[in-house]
C-alpha cells in the first residue's frame, strides 16, 4: 500500500508539473501575443510594454482588457488606408475642372453639365478634342484655332459640321384657271336673195325642160 501511495504522489507530482507548465507556457504564450499584436497596431514602444505588464500581471482578465481598449486597425491597414486616401486625393486634384464654374469635370466631356461652358472643341480636320489652350491637334496635326480669340471661326466650325440641309422640294405646278370662252357673235343668217322677173322666167323654163325630159324617158 506505500508503494501504492508513493506512486499516486509521484504521479500527482508530475501532472501538477505538467499542468503547470502548460499554464506557464499558456501566460508566456499570451505575453508574447499580446506584445506581438500591440507592436502591428501601435509604433508607441511605451504602450507595448503597458499591454504586456497588463496581461503578465492579470493573465486571461488582462488579456481581455488589452483586447477591448487595443487599437481597431493595424499599422499596415493604416498605411493601406491613407495611401488610398491620398491617391483620391491626387486623383481629385489632377481631374480638370471647368474653367466657367470651377466644378470637377470628365476628361471626355466636351461641355460643362452644371453651367454649360463648352470645354473643349474639335479640331476641324478631324474632328479630335482640343483643350482650349492647345496650339495643334495631336492626332492629326492641324493647327488648333482659338476660338476666344477669333469668333468667326466658331460659326466656320459650326458650319463645316453641321448636318446636312435636305435640298428644298420643287415648287409645286400651277395651274391657271381657264379662260371664259369668248362668246361668238352669231353669223347674221343669210337674207333671201331679191329674185328678179328674168330669172324667175328663166327658172320656171329649166323646171319645165326638166319636166319634159322626165316625161320623155319615162314614156320610152
Amino acid at each position: 500500500m506505500e508503494q501504492l501511495f508513493n506512486l499516486l504522489g509521484v504521479g500527482l507530482t508530475w501532472g501538477v508539473a505538467i499542468i503547470g507548465g502548460l499554464l506557464a507556457a499558456f501566460w508566456i504564450g499570451l505575453i508574447i501575443w499580446t506584445w506581438r499584436d500591440i507592436r502591428l497596431r501601435s509604433s508607441d514602444i511605451f504602450a507595448a510594454i503597458l499591454a504586456a505588464l497588463l496581461v503578465a500581471v492579470f493573465n486571461v482578465l488582462g488579456l481581455l482588457i488589452y483586447i477591448l481598449v487595443r487599437p481597431k486597425q493595424t499599422l499596415a491597414e493604416q498605411y493601406d488606408r491613407a495611401l488610398e486616401e491620398e491617391i483620391l486625393l491626387r486623383e481629385l486634384e489632377q481631374a480638370p475642372d471647368c474653367r466657367n464654374c470651377g466644378r470637377p469635370v470628365q476628361p471626355d466631356w466636351r461641355y460643362c453639365p452644371y453651367c454649360e461652358a463648352e470645354l473643349k472643341h474639335p479640331c476641324p480636320q478631324c474632328g479630335y478634342l482640343l483643350e482650349p489652350d492647345w496650339k495643334r491637334c495631336p492626332q492629326c496635326g492641324a493647327p488648333a484655332v482659338d476660338f476666344t480669340q477669333q469668333p468667326h471661326a466658331r460659326e466656320a466650325e459650326t458650319s463645316s459640321v453641321a448636318t446636312p440641309v435636305a435640298p428644298p422640294p420643287p415648287p409645286a405646278e400651277t395651274f391657271a384657271p381657264p379662260e371664259p370662252a369668248l362668246e361668238l357673235e352669231p353669223e347674221p343668217e343669210p337674207t333671201p336673195a331679191t329674185v328678179t322677173l328674168p330669172e324667175a322666167e328663166a327658172i320656171r323654163q329649166a323646171e319645165a325642160i326638166k319636166q319634159g325630159e322626165l316625161a320623155s324617158e319615162s314614156e320610152t
